[in-house]
């Protein structure tokens, strides 16, 4: 059988990139072996689990490219299931009824607190003969008393759990509902997962899961627990360190690929390679080579992945990707230059999409918004000759290449006795409205003949009206 990998997140805020990082390893992983990699929805908690969240994940998902071969499932489909083998481990005498309110629970905790005890359940209803009356149970799972659990984790080796450390967990609440610790062990169960990848605050989980998956007769998985991301302060990622929802990434202008590629590489790596096409992290990913301390996260490497990416990109790829940031600037890209044409020219400079946008956003606005300082020093008086003999030379192009067009300029700045600089400038500023844009004669020839006439003749209506 070809190995079944799950990624389960619960749906209580948006996909966070430590959550982001698990996917992929385990969408690794199965791509890897040929396998199937599930999608599934951990909702059972009703009060936090929110079809907004739900959305936000799959969302996450499909920008990244992790698509899943099957799913989404949801826990909240799957309530009868659960039920079912509620009761078969009742009346197996694997699971008991627990009617301790939650007074006694705390007065349990504090008194072992108190004698410097671990705090766990300690099993005072497990052979109760009578059930008061007028109390509605929880149901606890019969864990083993003796012996021990052995987790042969792929990343942290063996990892050993006494039973007796280990207390009866409690797998469905008194109002009949499983909890996460039953809900995922039947998953798995039903789904054949055969290999577990999940964060290392889960590991202190697995032995309980790996009880209750030996008392419903099954075989456990492999477990790979993958360490947590740290901050730049060494602490646990999370929203104080800025952005860590995936969509956010997305917002600030960052490459899905390049995401995916500085969240694998956080926690695993391959000699000194340090950019990976997919096809080549499916190649040489190994779970068993991620390593078993914790990764910081570091912004400024992210963005220089990004800026590879941008710039060794292919621009149809980029063009994908760019439109939707045009689009939040309320600019149509359909309405100037073939966007796949500007991109080329906009590769070397731009370390994020939103910085690429914002510089092409000229390209595709009916009028320009001249940049003050830039005006005042290169819209004046002594080029209004040399810009309308400019204007009239580009006129008479019949043929719009960047040749023909860069014989113009040359030609216009050597008849006026110009530095090529004296003029390209000015009309760089005519056409874009700042000092800034790839090569001259690529952005004339890229606006376009009919748009670049009428904002040279925008230009020199402003040089006319502000001469003085």
């Amino acid at each position: 059988m070809t190995t079944r990998t799950r990624f389960a997140p619960s749906p209580t805020g948006y996909l966070h990139i430590g959550g982001a990082r698990t996917a992929l390893y385990s969408w690794l992983h199965a791509r890897k072996h040929g396998g199937t990699f599930i999608l599934r929805i951990e909702d059972t908690d009703r009060e936090r689990s929110t079809e907004e969240s739900v959305n936000a994940i799959l969302e996450g998902m499909t920008w990244l490219g992790l698509e899943y071969d099957e799913g989404p499932f949801y826990q909240t489909h799957r309530f009868e299931r659960y039920k079912e083998l509620v009761q078969k481990l009742l009346a197996e005498g694997k699971a008991y009824h627990c009617y301790c309110s939650k007074d006694e629970l705390e007065n349990m905790r504090e008194q072992q607190m108190a004698n410097k005890e671990k705090p766990r359940y300690d099993g005072r209803c497990r052979d109760l003969k009578q059930a008061p009356a007028g109390v509605e149970p929880v149901i606890r799972f019969r864990n083993p008393t003796e012996g021990s659990v052995v987790v042969k984790d792929l990343i942290r080796g063996k990892v050993v759990f006494k039973n007796e450390e280990l207390d009866d967990l409690i797998i469905a609440r008194s109002d009949g509902t499983p909890t996460y610790n039953f809900t995922v062990v039947v998953d798995d169960l039903d789904m054949k997962v055969d290999c577990v990848i999940r964060g290392d605050d889960h590991l202190n989980n697995t032995p309980r899961q790996i009880n209750i998956l030996k008392a419903l007769g099954a075989e456990p998985p492999q477990y790979a627990h993958v360490p947590m991301i740290l901050g730049s302060d060494g602490k646990r990622l999370s929203k104080r360190h800025g952005a860590v929802s995936v969509m956010q990434y997305r917002e600030e202008g960052f490459l899905p690929e390049a995401l995916l590629n500085y969240l694998v590489r956080l926690g695993w790596s391959h000699g000194d390679q340090e950019i990976f096409s997919i096809e080549e992290l499916i190649e040489k990913f190994d779970i068993n080579n991620v390593n078993k301390a914790a990764s910081s996260f570091n912004d400024e490497k992210l963005l220089w992945l990004n800026q590879q990416y941008i710039k060794n990109g292919d621009p149809v790829h980029i063009a994908h990707h760019l439109s939707w940031h045009l689009g939040n600037l309320g600019i149509d890209p359909s309405t100037g230059p073939d966007i796949i044409k500007v991109i080329p020219h906009l590769q070397e400079r731009a370390k994020t999409l939103v910085e690429m946008a914002q510089n092409c956003v000229y390209f595709y606005r009916n009028t320009v918004v001249y940049d003050e300082a830039a005006a005042a020093k290169h819209l004046t008086a002594d080029v209004d000759g040399p810009l309308e003999d400019l204007r009239d030379s580009l006129a008479e192009l019949n043929t719009w290449d960047k040749e023909a067009i860069h014989d113009a300029i040359t030609g216009t700045a050597e008849a006026h006795e110009l530095k090529l600089g004296k003029l390209a400038q000015p009309l760089r500023v005519a056409l874009t409205g700042n000092t800034i844009s790839p090569p001259i004669d690529a952005t004339v020839y890229l606006m376009g003949q009919e748009v670049t006439l009428k904002r040279i003749d925008d230009a020199l209506r402003y040089i006319e009206e502000n001469a003085g």
